[in-house]
Parts: structure tokens; C-alpha cells; sequence
């Protein structure tokens, strides 16, 4: 990996939306775990336990609520769409940047279905350009 900050996150083609997308380490595990727990979804953590850590549960495990908000779905191939969400509360905090779902060694805490292997989910973020900011606001 690259040290320097301005470098591109690689991400799958057409893995995401505008606002969130998939390095390819992260859709591999995605399908290693969708075979071991059904369809996923994520939650953008907030905070408190996980710090600030995109957390995947079975699909529906996690009870999305009126004040989350839909990122979008994420897309590998084979498998079911991806809902990302997070608080609107921290959206607020986040709807000018681009997230990235990455994996790296380690463990988070033992919320996420990817705690047992060993690895952890993180956002990698970028702040939108201006062009992409006047599209995602039109």
C-alpha cells in the first residue's frame, strides 16, 4: 500500500455508488462471508464500541431505522446487493466525501461478521470533487 494520501484506493469497477464502493480485497471476503451468513448489509458505525467502523451483519440482523440513511448497495459479483447505511446524524458529518470499503489484519470488536477471520472492515475516505458534489446534489 501506498504511503502517500492523495493515492488512489484501488476499488472494483462498478462495485458501489458514487458514495461508497469496494477495494477488491473486500469484495473477495464479502463473498467467503456471504457463503457462511446469507446476504449482508452494512452499518456505518458511529462511534461507541467500534469507534467509527463499517460494521457487516446478515442481511436484516441490524434494524435499519427512519434517522439511517441508504449510502446505496454495494455490488460483487454473484451476489445479492449490499445495503450500506448510516445515521443521518453522521451523514451529516460525511456526505462530502466517497467511502471506500476496505480490509485490513486484525481484529475490531466482535460485532461484525468478519471479527473470526482474523480481519477488520475499514473506511478509506476521499473528500468528492467539486464536479461530483453538483452531480450528487442535483
Amino acid at each position: 500500500m501506498s504511503a502517500d494520501p492523495e493515492a488512489a484506493v484501488p476499488e472494483v469497477p462498478d462495485s458501489g455508488t458514487a458514495r461508497v464502493a469496494l477495494t477488491p480485497a473486500a469484495a473477495e471476503l464479502l463473498v467467503k462471508l456471504t457463503e457462511l451468513h446469507g446476504p449482508l448489509m452494512f452499518h456505518q458505525s458511529g462511534g461507541c464500541c467500534d469507534g467509527s467502523a463499517p460494521m457487516c451483519f446478515p442481511d436484516g440482523d441490524f434494524k435499519i431505522g427512519g434517522s439511517d440513511v441508504h449510502l446505496g448497495d454495494l455490488t460483487v459479483e454473484g451476489l445479492a446487493p449490499i445495503g450500506f447505511y448510516m445515521s443521518e446524524s453522521q451523514f451529516k458529518y460525511w456526505k462530502h466525501t466517497h467511502l471506500t470499503v476496505d480490509v485490513v489484519p486484525g481484529r475490531g470488536s466482535g460485532f461484525s461478521v468478519e471479527a473470526p477471520e482474523g480481519v477488520r472492515f475499514l473506511i478509506r475516505s476521499r473528500l468528492f470533487t467539486d464536479e461530483e458534489s453538483a452531480a450528487l446534489n442535483d
